[in-house]
């Protein structure tokens, strides 16, 4: 696989291995992600599976959700 980048085209991780864990009553648009093989968590919107894959450091999955479970992200839903 070629390097492994932010905004890479989501395709060039392949099909396999991607997870709705985010799904909704939003007729199916919603956030994918994959772990990848160094730890790192690559995201992307399933309505546009070639578009640009987010790559984040586990850490930084972490500290996102962690934080949305405090309450920290609600502000985002109102």
């Amino acid at each position: 696989m070629s390097r492994i980048y932010n905004g890479m085209p989501a395709s060039e991780l392949g099909s396999e291995g991607w997870h709705k864990p985010w799904s909704g009553p939003n007729g199916g648009n919603c956030l994918e992600v994959m772990k990848l093989a160094d730890g790192r968590v690559a995201l992307r919107q399933s309505t546009d599976p070639d578009g640009p894959a987010l790559i984040y450091a586990p850490d930084e999955i972490d500290t996102f959700i962690r934080g949305a479970k405090r309450g920290e992200a609600d502000f985002l839903l109102m």
